[in-house]
């Protein structure tokens, strides 16, 4: 892919926001009617030489092919073989409350990349 410059011939709108704590932002209004942006929709994001970022709308949203196939897996298998569903034993959610107790979660706490 050829790399792009941005110039002032080029730039149809300008808009800014603010970086949070937790390095979020919110798309202005502007910017999210120019590219019809609805919730729940995905960007995609293209950094230029320069540290110039490109967003914009995502078309079509890509499934990871694993996740489909590991779904589509699971989805015969509960047809093919319903007497292997079992409810999970309430001694295993009991384990579960015992190794979580105590675990705090700040959901204010930076987001990380891991």
């Amino acid at each position: 892919m050829a790399t792009q410059f941005l110039n002032s011939a080029n730039v149809s709108l300008r808009a800014e926001s603010r970086l949070t704590e937790r390095s979020q932002t919110t798309i202005p209004a502007a910017i999210r009617d120019a590219l019809h942006l609805k919730p729940g929709e995905y960007i995609k994001y293209t950094l230029l030489a320069g540290g110039n970022v490109i967003m914009s709308r995502q078309e079509e949203e890509q499934d990871d092919p694993v996740i489909s196939q590991f779904l589509t897996f699971l989805e015969n298998d509960m047809k093919t073989k319903p007497q292997n569903i079992h409810p999970v034993p309430a001694l295993f959610w009991e384990s579960i409350k015992e190794l979580t107790a105590g675990v705090n979660v700040d959901l204010d706490a930076p987001l990380t990349d891991d």
